[in-house]
């Protein structure tokens, strides 16, 4: 009984700092999907409309959403530190073989478990398992109060190793391990501009000005100021930033559609397709 008190103590505590955002986060998830679905219903022409808001591959409004997601999660990084993640070889080398060889591995038996006749969502879900996640990752590891530090770090290799290594990925799980076990094959096309494009604007602007935010704070008024008054004030705007993205893709299942469906890459209802882009920024 005694040892179990001390533990109630500080979950009560932990529950005590959390914001009525945070508290409730399943609560709101779900009223976002609801909203987005509803208004995928009501206004029949809103997915289209969405997919024609995009400046070059990348969709205007997933670009918002993201941005205001991730730039409160990455201005809490203390960067300074991030040097003691780099050097932690065990941890990078995990992380790689999680991430580029058990990861994809797993996505494919699935896909040729559970959808081996339906080759357009067998090759979807191959390509998703190859496509790592940016926002989510960082979002979740904050609410869970991991470290920030290791988590920006291994999110930026990752995404820089899914530029070089993700159009290599894909013809090998696509095309050369199934000819080697006798199965089927598919091609997609991967643009390498188009995900270097995405890891840029998804991960690179957030990064520098979250960068830049906490730099230039500490440097005027301190780390004790930055951290107790400039993060409590742009730390809400991390789960606004996901709720308005959930909000923005939910109209895409809101309407019937196919695997065949034209949407063009980097649009929102491209996003639940396969587009790796997108798989990586917004899963």
């Amino acid at each position: 009984m005694n040892d179990a008190t001390p533990a109630r103590t500080d979950e009560q505590a932990t529950a005590a700092r959390l914001s009525a955002v945070d508290r409730f986060l399943p609560v709101w998830i779900l009223a976002a999907m609801a909203l987005g679905l509803a208004l995928g219903r009501v206004v029949p022409g809103l997915a289209g409309a969405l997919d024609q808001v995009k400046i070059g591959s990348v969709s205007l409004p997933i670009a918002i959403g993201l941005l205001v997601m991730m730039y409160p999660v990455l201005a809490k990084v203390r960067y300074n530190e991030t040097r003691r993640v780099l050097a932690d070889r065990r941890l990078m080398i995990t992380s790689l073989v999680i991430n580029w060889l058990l990861a994809p591995s797993f996505m494919f038996a699935l896909a040729w478990i559970f959808l081996a006749d339906l080759p357009e969502y067998r090759t979807g879900l191959i390509i998703v398992g190859l496509a790592r996640c940016i926002a989510m990752v960082l979002i979740w590891n904050d609410l869970a109060r991991g470290d920030r530090e290791a988590a920006a770090v291994l999110v930026a290799v990752n995404s820089v190793f899914q530029v070089i290594a993700f159009g290599a990925l894909g013809w090998f799980h696509l095309q050369l391990l199934p000819s080697w076990l006798g199965l089927p094959t598919t091609s997609a096309e991967f643009s390498v501009w188009a995900i270097t494009a995405s890891v840029l604007v998804f991960l690179g602007l957030p990064l520098v000005a979250g960068f830049l935010t906490r730099t230039i704070g500490e440097r005027t008024k301190g780390r004790d100021w930055y951290e107790s008054r400039v993060l409590p004030r742009i730390g809400p705007w991390a789960l606004y930033g996901l709720l308005f993205t959930i909000v923005i893709l939910s109209p895409c299942k809101a309407t019937p559609s196919s695997p065949n469906r034209s949407t063009s890459p980097g649009s929102p209802c491209h996003c639940w397709s396969t587009s790796p882009s997108c798989s990586a920024s917004a899963c």
